[in-house]
C-alpha cells in the first residue's frame, strides 16, 4: 500500500518516509505493539470508536501502557486530509516504546490496495491450514498485535499453493478465521461463523455483519463448526475492515458460486458507511 501521510505522538505530521519508531522500541525488538486497520470513506473513518476500543483492549492484554485515546484521535485528524479522493486505509499503532518509555502512537494513512476490487469481482480462493485455538491468556486470544509473522507466513503458503487466502482450522478440524479476516458461510437463509470463544479476533466488520444480517434476510448462527460444514455450504465469504465483504469461490478445491448474501451485505455495509 502506498503511504499517504503519517502522524506520530510528540512530533505531529511527518513525511511518510521519515523514521517514526526508535530502534530500541519494543514494538521492533519484541513485537510488543497493538494496531488497528480501518477504512476511510469519503474522508471519514468508519467505526473509529470501535477500533479504538479494541486497540485499548489489545494494549491492556499485551501489558502496554494505556492507550491515550485522545492523542490517537488527534493523530487521525492530522492524516485524514491526505486521503486520496476521500477513500483510504488508516492504520493506528500503539507501541510499548523503549524499556524506559514513553509509549508511542502512530497513524499511517495509505491508499486502498488496487487488487481488492479485482478479487472481489472474481471471488477469492482459499486453502485451509492448521491453526491453534488461542484460548489460554498467554496465547493472546482476540488480540491484534504486530506479532503477525505466523499470519503472514500462512498467507504466503496460501499463495504458494495458488490461493488468495488461508483459513485456519484447529487440529480437530474446527474452523477458526482467516489470516486477516473473519470467515462466513451460508446454508439456505442461515449464515454461520465461528464464535468468539474459539479465541478468534472480534472483527469490527464481523460485528457489522451480525447487525446487518437480519435486515438483509439472514439468521446468524455462531459456534464451533467443522471444515466439512463450510465445504457443504451454498456460499462462503470473509469480512474485514479493508477487504469488506469478500466472496470466496473456492476452498480446498471445492467451488462455490458467488451467492446473494455476500452481495447484499457488501451493499448494506457501504450504505451504512455512507451514513457515518
Amino acid at each position: 500500500m502506498t503511504a499517504l501521510a503519517l502522524a506520530v505522538t510528540g512530533r505531529g505530521l511527518i513525511e511518510p518516509h521519515e523514521p517514526a519508531v526508535r530502534a530500541d522500541d519494543e514494538a521492533l525488538l519484541r513485537g510488543r505493539a497493538a494496531f488497528e486497520t480501518l477504512r476511510i470513506y469519503a474522508g471519514r473513518p468508519f467505526a473509529l470508536d470501535a477500533h479504538l476500543d479494541r486497540l485499548a483492549g489489545s494494549a491492556e492484554t499485551l501489558g502496554l501502557p494505556p492507550v491515550e485515546r485522545r492523542r490517537m484521535q488527534v493523530l487521525t485528524g492530522l492524516v485524514l486530509p491526505k486521503a486520496a479522493q476521500g477513500d483510504a486505509v488508516l492504520r493506528l499503532v500503539w507501541t510499548a516504546g523503549p524499556r524506559e518509555g514513553p509509549p508511542s502512537g502512530l497513524a499511517l494513512l495509505s491508499e486502498i490496495p488496487g487488487w481488492i476490487e479485482d478479487v472481489r469481482k472474481r471471488g477469492a480462493s482459499a486453502v485451509s491450514l492448521l491453526g491453534v485455538r488461542a484460548v489460554a491468556p498467554w496465547l493472546l486470544p482476540g488480540v491484534k498485535s504486530t506479532s503477525y509473522a505466523v499470519n503472514m507466513a500462512a498467507e504466503a503458503e496460501a499463495k504458494r499453493r495458488g490461493a488468495d487466502e488461508a483459513v485456519f482450522v484447529d487440529p480437530d478440524g474446527i474452523v477458526l478465521e482467516g489470516t486477516v479476516t473473519n470467515v462466513w458461510w451460508r446454508h439456505g437463509e442461515v449464515l454461520r461463523t465461528p464464535s468468539l470463544d474459539l479465541g478468534i479476533l472480534a472483527g469490527v466488520t464481523r460485528q457489522q455483519v451480525l447487525e446487518l444480517a437480519e435486515p438483509c434476510g439472514y439468521r446468524v448462527e455462531e459456534g464451533a463448526f467443522a471444515l466439512g460444514d463450510v465445504l457443504d455450504a451454498n456460499e462462503a465469504f470473509t469480512s474485514s475492515s479493508v477487504r469488506e465483504i469478500m466472496p470466496v469461490v473456492e476452498l480446498d478445491g471445492r467451488h462455490f458460486d458467488q451467492g446473494p448474501a455476500a452481495a447484499v451485505l457488501q451493499q448494506a455495509l457501504r450504505e451504512r458507511a455512507a451514513k457515518v
